[in-house]
C-alpha cells in the first residue's frame, strides 16, 4: 500500500485505515465481548442479555468503524458520498456505547444489592474498572469523537488540541482502564481465598479517574475549544502559531495539566505499590478471614433487570 519512498499523503490516507480499522473495528468488540464474558462469568449478567448486547455492538461498531472511516477522507478529493456515508456511520458509534454503560450501571447495582455474596465483594474492583471502561467509551469515543467528526467541526479542528482530547479519553479511558480491570481480575482469581486490603485500590481507582478527568477538562478542553475559536475566525494556521498558543492566557492553562498529571501518576503509582504487595504478601488483608468464592462456584443466579 505504502513504503519508504510513498508520498507523505499516500502514507497519511492508509495509516487512517490501518489504525482506525484497528480501533474503530476490533479493539471496540473486542472490548465489549471481554466485558460482556467476565460479567455473565461473575453472573451479573444473564447470557442471553449478553448475547443480544454483543450481536448488536459487533454488527454497530464493525458498520461504524469501517464505513465511519471515512470521516478521515473528507476533504481528501473523494466524491460526496464518502463525506455523507463517513458522518453518518461515524455518528452511529455512539449508540452502542450509550447501551453498554446502561448494562453497566445496571451490573454495579445489582453487585451492590448482594451483600451475603462475598465473591461479589471480592471482585468489586475489577468490576468497577470495566464501569470506568463504559464510561469513557461514552464520553472520550462517544461525546468527544463527536465533537470532532463531523464534516464541519473536522474541517476547521482536525490536528488541533480537541484531538488528543479525543485520543486520551478514549484511548486510555477505554483501553487502559480495561487493562487495569483484566490485570486485577486475573491477579483476584490467582488467590480466591485470600482478602485484598481495599483502601490502596480506592485511592489508585479514583486518583486515575479524576486526574484523566482533570488533565482534560482543566487544560486540553479549553485550549482546544479556544484553538477551534481561532481557527473558525482567523484560519488553522492562527490556531497552530506561536503568536497564539505562547500568549500568557494559553501558558497558564498548559500549567494547569501539572494537577492531573501529578494525580494521574500518584494513582498509578500506589496500584504498582498495591500490585508489589501481592507479591509480598502486604497487600492481603490479614485481619479478615477467607472464604471468598471463585468465579467457578455455585454463585446464585443474578440476571438482568430487564429479563
Amino acid at each position: 500500500m505504502y513504503g519508504q519512498r510513498s508520498p507523505l499523503i499516500t502514507a497519511e490516507y492508509w495509516r487512517w485505515w490501518v489504525v482506525h480499522l484497528w480501533v474503530e473495528g476490533f479493539f471496540e468488540v473486542f472490548a465489549t465481548v471481554v466485558i460482556a464474558f467476565l460479567f455473565t462469568r461473575l453472573k451479573l449478567l444473564s447470557v442471553s442479555t449478553a448475547t443480544r448486547a454483543v450481536l448488536f455492538s459487533t454488527v454497530i461498531f464493525l458498520s461504524g468503524g469501517i464505513i465511519g472511516t471515512f470521516h478521515h477522507l473528507y476533504f481528501t478529493g473523494a466524491p460526496s458520498v464518502v463525506l455523507a456515508l463517513g458522518s453518518v456511520f461515524s455518528a452511529l458509534e455512539v449508540v452502542p456505547l450509550v447501551l453498554v454503560g446502561f448494562e453497566a450501571w445496571e451490573n454495579i447495582r445489582l453487585s451492590r444489592g448482594t451483600p451475603d455474596s462475598p465473591w461479589v465483594s471480592a471482585y468489586k474492583w475489577p468490576i468497577y474498572f470495566f464501569v470506568a471502561v463504559a464510561l469513557w467509551n461514552f464520553v472520550g469515543a462517544g461525546l468527544f469523537g463527536f465533537m470532532i467528526n463531523p464534516p464541519i467541526a473536522l474541517y476547521y479542528v482536525q490536528g488541533l488540541n480537541l484531538t488528543p482530547v479525543h485520543g486520551h479519553t478514549a484511548l486510555f479511558g477505554v483501553y487502559g482502564m480495561l487493562g487495569l480491570g483484566l490485570m486485577l481480575f486475573c491477579l483476584r482469581a490467582l488467590k480466591p481465598g485470600q482478602r485484598w486490603k481495599e483502601r490502596p485500590l480506592a485511592i489508585a481507582f479514583w486518583s486515575i479517574n479524576l486526574g484523566l478527568a482533570f488533565m482534560v477538562l482543566l487544560s486540553m478542553l479549553p485550549v482546544g475549544l479556544m484553538q477551534a475559536w481561532a481557527s473558525v475566525e482567523f484560519g488553522t494556521w492562527y490556531a497552530r502559531s506561536s503568536e497564539f498558543l505562547q500568549t500568557p492566557l494559553l501558558t497558564r492553562l498548559r500549567w494547569m495539566r501539572m494537577f492531573g498529571d501529578t494525580l494521574f501518576a500518584f494513582g498509578a503509582l500506589v496500584l504498582g505499590w498495591f500490585v508489589l504487595g501481592l507479591v509480598t504478601g502486604h497487600s492481603f488483608d490479614k485481619t479478615a478471614g477467607s472464604g471468598v468464592g471463585s468465579v467457578e462456584e455455585e454463585e446464585p443466579e443474578l440476571v438482568h433487570a430487564g429479563d
